[in-house]
This record gives structure tokens, C-alpha cells and sequence, in this order.
């Protein structure tokens, strides 16, 4: 007599039996449907992560792979998808459409164009899933990814290939960063092709829009299209509105784009905005597909989730290409709170964050970085010898000044050592206010620091630092451009540099620096 085992498999080969004979289709009927999610029975082939079709045409993503039905979501809004209707396998993962065809536009999760001017050019598709980068294909971290803001460029220097998170609550300039990177990412790209540099790399960047309002991700566009910096930019984009399953794609779609950059030799920057909002999407998903959930610990998948997405940012070798894909992943905190579940993921996953304070940003620090938080695990190696001579310091600096500051706040008498340290630090925080969408090339960022570090504006009035620091700014780029450009080329302040530092920082103290020392 056969056993139960030998009975379900019997009656399984007479169902295979029944299907139609094709190498990857494998037909089923759909249970039931609602709120985006399709449960289907009879996919016996069907692989996790596969493409599946009905019968309306829609395409949905087989996530739930169950004993008697799969959990199907659903990638069309408009979907019309009854219980009984037949559904196929297409034996495809999902991909996107992938080449620099897509630069200067605006897609959705499923690179489809959303711009309004026409279909994208393009014939080659990369996996939204792919497995990262091993260890042997990947080489350490050492080429220099500049934001142009300069307290980033020289206490937490971020890397081609790295994965630097940015933090903080709502409406703390998180966002500001991000684009500020992409603006100044452009305008390199711009001067590298103007030299005719042969060996000039350029950094193409790639922007995530996750479950943002439709007028904020417009505003973005149009800020990065006022700074010609669209040209170099794709721009990817699944609205608050929008199906959960375009949220939850997004920033996989947008991966798959900026590895077609790497895996070809080149230089690609992705922004996720945010991953916050990409986990209640998931948890939203996970929770209609009846996952059991965690409360604030969401689905226990959520770390794998996240893992897999930006363990895909690496820099290759030159055996693989050389290309790169740098990550800057953003988050969302609730009153500061970095040690919540999805904050803590994520820094565990990164290679180190940008922690932005709610009271430096209401005490106008803007960007108001958080200097004891804020750390980069690649730190000085991906920094040029120029910014390593003259920001050594200025973490140390800054550290002493905020310890300072609280010892102070009880009024005892400061001795003068004391009195300087804490003088020489609030310049410091005043030279790093840095108005937004204004990055700072390399080579002034570095003046800037080398004035500071020798005592340049020690005579100035703290109040009046971010003015004179502006009029020096000003001045030399207009009189000093050789100067500049001699650092940008050397990449390092050697002796004759470091003369002709500081015989220019002289004349500017002796023709304009006067006027703000005389107010002190």
C-alpha cells in the first residue's frame, strides 16, 4: 500500500502532467486578490524574487513561497486581477533598464519613464537582485569622493566605493547633503572634461526617491536642473502615494543602474532618501503577505533587507574593471534616537554615518554635523595629501572646544591656554557654516583650513569668522587662481606651497583682513 508521501508525489507528476510542455512557463490560478498582493496556487516551479504574469497582462514578483500557494505582490496599480484568473511563471528575475541613456531622466522603480519625453534608448537590463561583490573582485577604499562641504571633506571623508550613512531627524538638512554631493560631483565632472585629462574619471550620480510628496522630488529636479547637474544624474522615484511594492523595488531598480556603471569601469554615486520610508513599505508588504511582524522590529528580515541592497556598493579591482558604486543611504531618527531598531541596522551595515543634530541645526550650525558622532571608518585614506596636512587637527580641535564649552558654562576663570582653545574651536564651527547648494572645490576648502590652522583669523572677532572667511574666499578665488589651481594639480602643500600660502594670506590680511580686525 503506497504511504501519503508516495500519494502527493503521484498526484503531483499527474498535475505536471496536465501543464503545458514548455522549457519556464508554469501556469497556475489566482486564489485571491486585494490590496496589491496575489495569492495563487499550482506555481509548483516558481523560484523566490521570479517574475509572474496573469492573465490582464500585469506583471507581479513571487515573494511568498508557501506548501500550497505563493504570495505574489503585485506591480501594476491598475491591475485588474480576479480569483480563478491563470497565472505563468516567466522563469526572469525583474530588471531595469541600465545605461547612460538613462542620465538626465526621471524613471519609476521599474525604469519606466515618468518625465514625459519619450521612451529611454536603451537595450541593455541589469537584475533588480543580484548577489554583491565578493572579497577578491574588491580592492580598499582610497580614491576621494568630495561633497564640497567642508566639514565632511575634512573630518569624515567619504570614499569612491564607500557606504556612509546620513542621520538625523526630520527637517536637519539630511537631504541638503545629499544633493550638495551630486551638485558637486557635477561641477568636477564638468571641470575633468574641460581639462581633456585623459585618466579623468568622471562620477555619475544616481538619486532615490522613496515615498516622498511629488512636489518635493519636483523641487529636486528643478534645483538639479537650474545647476546643469541633471545631465549627469538619474533621478528614480516612487512617490508616498505610490504602490508599496514601487517603494520597496526602488532602491534595489536604482542599484542595478549604478552597477551597470561599475561593472563597466566607471564611477557612480546612489542617494537613497529614504530607507526609513523603504522599511515601512516592506513592513507594509510583509504584513498583506500575513509575515508575522515584530512591532518596531518590523519583519525579522528587515537587517537581510537592507544588507543585500548596500553590500552591492563597492569598489572593483583592475582586474573587474576598476568602476566603483558609492552609497549614501539616508534615515530618519524619532527625537534623536539612533540606537532604534533601523538606525542601528544600518550603521552596523555602513561603513560609518554623518549624525546631524537637531540643537546645532536650531542654533544655526548648518550643516549642523554632530562632530562626536560622526565618524568615517575609511577616514584619511580617502583623503589627498593636502586635506591630510592641514584637517589632522581639526576633529581634535573641535572635540576639545565642545568639552571646553560645557566646562565653561559653570563661569569659572579660564586661563588663557584655556581661553584659546575655545576661541580657536567656535572659529572653527563659524568656517564650517556653509550655506546650502554651494559646495567648495578641494583646493579652497584647503586654503580655508591651512588660514585657520595658522592662526589667520585669530585676530578677527568670532562673530565676524564667517564673514571674513567669505571675503577670503572671494578673494582668492579672483587674485590668487594660479595658487589654487597649483593645489588642486600638486594635491599637497609642499614648501614653495606652503610660502606662497602664506605671503597670499599676508596681502589679504594687509588689504581687506584689516577692515575686520579693526572691528575687534
Amino acid at each position: 500500500m503506497d504511504t501519503a508521501n508516495e500519494i502527493i508525489e503521484k498526484i503531483r507528476r499527474e498535475i505536471a502532467a496536465l501543464q503545458p510542455s514548455t522549457a519556464h512557463e508554469n501556469f497556475g490560478h489566482v486564489l485571491s486578490f486585494g490590496d496589491g498582493v496575489a495569492f495563487a496556487s499550482g506555481l509548483s516551479q516558481v523560484k523566490l524574487n521570479e517574475k509572474v504574469q496573469f492573465a490582464d497582462g500585469s506583471l507581479g514578483l513571487a515573494l511568498n513561497l508557501a506548501e500550497d500557494c505563493v504570495g505574489i505582490v503585485v506591480l501594476s496599480d491598475e491591475a485588474k486581477i480576479n480569483a480563478g484568473d491563470e497565472v505563468k511563471t516567466t522563469g526572469e528575475l525583474l530588471s531595469v533598464p541600465a545605461g547612460k541613456e538613462l542620465l538626465g531622466r526621471v524613471v519609476n522603480g521599474l525604469g519606466e519613464p515618468i518625465d514625459g519625453r519619450g521612451p529611454i534608448g536603451t537595450t541593455e537590463h541589469y537584475p533588480v537582485e543580484k548577489i554583491a561583490p565578493g572579497i577578491l573582485p574588491r580592492q580598499s577604499v582610497s580614491q576621494p569622493l568630495q561633497t564640497g562641504i567642508i566639514a565632511i571633506d575634512s573630518m569624515i571623508p567619504i570614499g569612491r566605493g564607500q557606504r556612509e550613512l546620513i542621520i538625523g531627524d526630520r527637517a536637519t538638512g539630511k537631504t541638503s547633503i545629499a544633493i550638495d554631493a551630486i551638485l558637486n560631483q557635477a561641477e568636477i565632472n564638468r571641470q575633468g572634461e574641460a581639462s581633456g585629462d585623459p585618466e579623468f574619471r568622471p562620477v555619475y550620480s544616481i538619486y532615490v526617491a522613496i515615498g516622498q510628496r511629488r512636489s518635493a522630488v519636483a523641487k529636486t529636479i528643478q534645483l538639479l536642473e537650474s545647476h546643469s547637474a541633471l545631465q549627469y544624474t538619474i533621478i528614480l522615484a516612487e512617490g508616498a502615494s505610490n504602490n508599496p511594492v514601487g517603494q520597496y523595488i526602488a532602491p534595489y531598480a536604482g542599484t542595478a543602474m549604478g552597477e551597470w556603471f561599475m561593472d563597466n569601469g566607471m564611477d557612480a554615486l546612489i542617494v537613497y532618501d529614504d530607507l526609513s520610508k523603504h522599511a515601512v513599505a516592506y513592513r507594509q508588504i510583509s504584513l498583506v503577505l500575513k509575515r508575522p511582524a515584530g512591532r518596531q522590529a518590523y519583519p525579522g528580515d528587515i537587517f537581510y533587507l537592507h544588507s543585500r541592497l548596500l553590500e552591492r556598493s563597492a569598489r572593483l579591482n583592475r582586474d573587474n574593471g576598476g568602476g566603483s558604486l558609492t552609497a549614501l543611504p539616508i534615515v530618519e531618527t524619532q527625537e534623536g534616537d539612533v540606537s532604534a531598531y533601523i538606525p542601528t541596522n544600518i550603521i552596523s551595515i555602513t561603513d560609518g554615518q554623518i549624525y546631524l543634530d537637531t540643537d546645532l541645526f536650531n542654533r544655526g550650525v548648518r550643516p549642523a554635523i554632530a562632530t562626536g558622532i560622526s565618524v568615517s571608518r575609511v577616514g584619511s585614506a580617502a583623503q589627498v595629501k593636502a586635506f591630510k596636512q592641514v584637517a589632522g587637527k581639526v576633529k581634535l580641535d573641535l572635540g576639545q572646544y565642545y568639552e571646553l564649552m560645557a566646562f565653561a558654562q559653570f563661569g569659572s576663570e579660564l586661563d588663557e591656554r584655556t581661553q584659546q582653545q575655545l576661541d580657536r574651536g567656535a572659529r572653527i564651527v563659524e568656517l564650517f557654516k556653509q550655506p546650502r547648494l554651494a559646495p567648495k572645490p578641494m583646493e579652497v576648502q584647503v586654503f580655508l583650513l591651512w588660514a585657520v590652522q595658522n592662526g589667520f583669523f585669530d585676530k578677527i572677532p568670532v562673530n565676524k569668522t564667517k564673514k571674513a572667511a567669505d571675503d577670503l574666499e572671494q578673494w582668492v578665488r579672483s587674485a590668487q587662481i594660479q595658487l589654487l589651481e597649483d593645489i588642486a594639480a600638486k594635491k599637497e602643500i609642499d614648501g614653495a606651497v606652503g610660502k606662497r600660502l602664506h605671503g597670499a594670506l599676508e596681502s589679504w590680511q594687509t588689504t581687506q583682513g584689516g577692515d575686520a580686525q579693526s572691528n575687534a
